[in-house]
């Protein structure tokens, strides 16, 4: 039996990335090969070598919503709010606020625009719990526009320089995130530029598309030593029936499937049967991925390097195994990569 303690590495807090490169793309990326048990680092435009017509890209098409907001009480007591989920349609959110001790529900709470000034709408705090999960309603019509003109970027907790700057809104995004609904970004994908995708469809390489909405569990610590003890967050999915037909016809056809990060793989996982077949859906997904799970779904992952003890981590490891990974870790550490969601990314080769 593995434990939490396991996945534990010495990461310099300098090497956590807290801007994204000066460029899209301009990233680095070790490439991984669990078969030959080989690293090496590479620019992440090297990727478009790695792969051969007929492969295919999954991709995560999620999209970041606007999901911290601001308020302020009567009082003039500003509050934070970070939108999580709906909750029976768009007009209610689950949210995580904080200093709610003295905010009765029904307390009207004003909101500010990005500037710091009253936006005019309003939302009501309808049920909270002791742990700072909240339920809030808008008082008003039109929640995305609200959303969209009073929020920001919600960036991880450990980017610590304040508020989202203006590039964030672009660049914690995916170039092809389509649907919004997530409150992090699959960050595997922000390496991607058009151009590289244009390269990889020049090589034939095809695309297909799925939606996981990335939530904030994905942040959860494990906080149990004995991982099978630890409950896994739920996230909601999408594969519709055409990108069903493109991962089944690859897989028939004897080409490979890279799963672009830890949520496309978590998505491929959660819908693949034991044939190695997958089959459309759209449901709540709360797999939990660990050594000494075996992956059917992908033959290939490309994803960004992960939190210590954190469950991404674990998925990794399952898909490379456990001692490879973890000396990937510490060779990243000494090549001084960038860590965390802004930083240079892994490419796995080879599931084991």
């Amino acid at each position: 039996m593995m434990h939490t303690s396991d996945f534990d590495y010495e990461l310099p807090e300098e090497l956590i990335a807290q801007h994204p490169p000066e460029n899209r793309g301009d990233s680095r990326m070790m490439v991984l090969d669990p078969a030959k048990g080989t690293m090496e680092i590479h620019p992440f435009a090297d990727l478009v070598d790695y792969f051969q017509s007929g492969d295919l890209l999954a991709l995560n098409n999620t999209r970041v919503i606007r999901a911290r907001l601001y308020a302020r009480k009567e009082t003039g007591a500003k509050l934070e709010i970070l939108l999580l989920t709906p909750v029976n349609g768009q007009d209610r959110w689950s949210c995580l606020m904080k200093n709610t001790r003295r905010t009765p529900c029904g307390t009207i709470l004003r909101l500010l625009d990005r500037d710091g000034n009253d936006s005019g709408c309003s939302v009501e705090l309808v049920d909270k719990q002791e742990n700072g999960n909240c339920v809030i309603r808008f008082t008003g019509p039109e929640v995305e526009k609200t959303v969209e003109r009073c929020g920001h970027v919600p960036l991880p907790p450990y980017i610590r320089r304040g508020a989202d700057l203006p590039p964030d809104a672009e660049r914690y995004q995916t170039v092809y995130a389509k649907h919004p609904g997530a409150v992090a970004a699959p960050t595997a994908g922000l390496h991607f530029t058009r151009e590289i995708l244009k390269k990889l469809a020049g090589k034939g390489v095809t695309e297909t598309e799925l939606t996981l909405h990335v939530g904030q569990g994905t942040f959860k610590p494990v906080t149990v030593e004995n991982i099978a003890e630890h409950p896994m967050h739920s996230e909601h999915f999408i594969l519709t029936e055409e990108a069903a037909e493109q991962l089944n016809r690859t897989r028939m056809a004897g080409h490979r499937i890279a799963a672009v990060g830890t949520t496309s793989l978590r998505v491929l996982e959660t819908v693949v049967s034991p044939g190695g077949l997958f089959r459309a859906g759209e449901a709540d997904t709360s797999i939990f991925i660990y050594p000494p799970y075996r992956i059917q779904s992908a033959d290939m992952l490309l994803t960004n390097f992960h939190l210590p003890k954190s469950t991404l981590l674990m998925l990794v490891s399952a898909f490379a195994g456990f001692d490879l990974v973890m000396e990937a870790y510490r060779y990243a550490v000494r090549e001084r990569m960038r860590f965390f969601s802004y930083g240079d990314c892994m490419l796995i080769l080879n599931r084991l």
